[in-house]
């Protein structure tokens, strides 16, 4: 087993989300997915994909359907030969093939591929081949449900990467300052799995490490934020549902930074406190909204991000999110800024998303096996 293997991957595809290249089947079909720390489910568009015409690939009588913030899907699952890079190869993996799916749910991708844990994962046991039977949601809501093992998991389990990987990137959404952001070496970036910490060429300084508290999604207490010297806002204790001890998550699925709304809201106030001017400007040019150029915008006069969280060790650790990593330079095409910081308008219950612009210029290393078995997600500052 090597200790580590390099992948590369791009945001150049989708925008606001990494993606990588899967091989599957005998025959190596090249699809391009979705990397996604929020979910479990290694998924492909059926559209794209057609099983019965690939090589090695057995259909099943299991099936899975998933719900995202943005849209959702229905599959058939299946067996594959899997191949994420030349050296990282399962002969068979528990694939699900859409035959069901919101409008654009995999945006540019042909897939997705979930990173997080097993309870994710689950799938319907049904009394015929699924892909041929194609079974509607609500008979497969009536069925037993099994949990499968995620592609992740399988790795590891078969011993052929280490139970870490670690991703190393710039941006949490595509630059459009050049003619093809396909090339643009800041939208591109590496996954690396199994012993990320080796790869010590990947990264500079001392990590800081964030407990994992709940291994269903990568699961973090987020204690306090705090904007540049203003005083430290405290967060909200879990909500009622949430895993235990967690109020918040680090998604690599998510290009913002999406605050429980009150914290939100509060963090805008403390924005205000500095300069109006700044809370206005966040507000208005959030994402989804207008670009901002970039001299209005002067970023030199923004604060940072303070996020305290539990750390590793149960003591607090902070990490820092620099203004360049909230606010998005040639985010709404050249010379135009976006703001990846906002509210969930209620939407996660009190909990927030902790998403790219904290993976920003950082080596962020996911130790599955950290911490006394329920992990952590350690910190470094990128190197180069």
């Amino acid at each position: 087993m090597a200790s580590f293997v390099k992948v590369p991957i791009t945001i150049a595809r989708v925008g606001g989300a990494y993606t990588g290249e899967l091989a599957i089947g005998a025959s190596g079909h090249a699809l391009a997915v979705l990397l996604d720390t929020g979910s479990s489910t290694l998924a492909v568009d059926g559209q794209v994909f057609d099983p019965l015409t690939t090589p090695g690939t057995r259909t099943t009588n299991l099936a899975q359907t998933v719900q995202y913030g943005v849209g959702g899907w229905v599959g058939a699952v299946v067996q594959a030969p899997v191949a994420l890079a030349p050296e990282v190869v399962l002969p068979a993996v528990n694939l699900a093939v859409t035959y069901e799916q919101s409008p654009g749910m995999f945006s540019g991708a042909q897939g997705i591929l979930g990173l997080a844990y097993a309870p994710l994962d689950a799938a319907y046991v049904m009394p015929a081949d699924t892909w041929a039977a194609r079974y509607p949601v609500a008979q497969l809501e009536a069925s037993e449900v099994i949990d499968l093992d995620p592609y992740f998991s399988q790795l590891e389990e078969a011993g052929v990467v280490g139970n870490a990987f670690a991703f190393a990137v710039e941006r949490a959404t595509a630059r459009l300052a050049t003619a093809d952001p396909a090339i643009d070496p800041v939208n591109l970036g590496l996954l690396v799995l199994g012993d990320g910490a080796a790869a010590t060429e990947l990264y500079a300084g001392a990590f800081t490490s964030i407990a994992v508290v709940h291994d269903v999604w990568y699961d973090t207490n987020l204690i306090a934020v705090q904007v540049g010297d203003q005083p430290a806002i405290a967060v909200a204790p879990p909500p009622t549902g949430a895993p235990p001890g967690s109020n918040s998550f680090v998604d690599s699925g998510t290009s913002t930074l999406m605050l429980a709304q009150p914290l939100y809201d509060a963090v805008v106030g403390a924005f205000a406190a500095i300069d109006p001017t700044l809370a206005t400007l966040l507000t208005t040019h959030a994402v989804g909204g207008a670009g901002l150029d970039h001299a209005t915008l002067a970023l030199a006069r923004w604060p940072p991000l303070h996020l305290t969280l539990q750390g590793a060790d149960g003591a607090p650790a902070t990490l820092t999110v620099p203004p360049d990593a909230y606010w998005q330079l040639d985010a709404a095409g050249a010379g135009l800024a976006l703001a990846y910081l906002c509210g969930d308008a209620g939407r996660q219950g009190g909990r927030s998303i902790l998403g790219l612009p904290l993976f920003c210029g950082q080596y962020v290393v996911f130790d599955r096996a950290g911490d006394h078995g329920l992990g952590a997600i350690r910190f470094a500052r990128r190197a180069g």
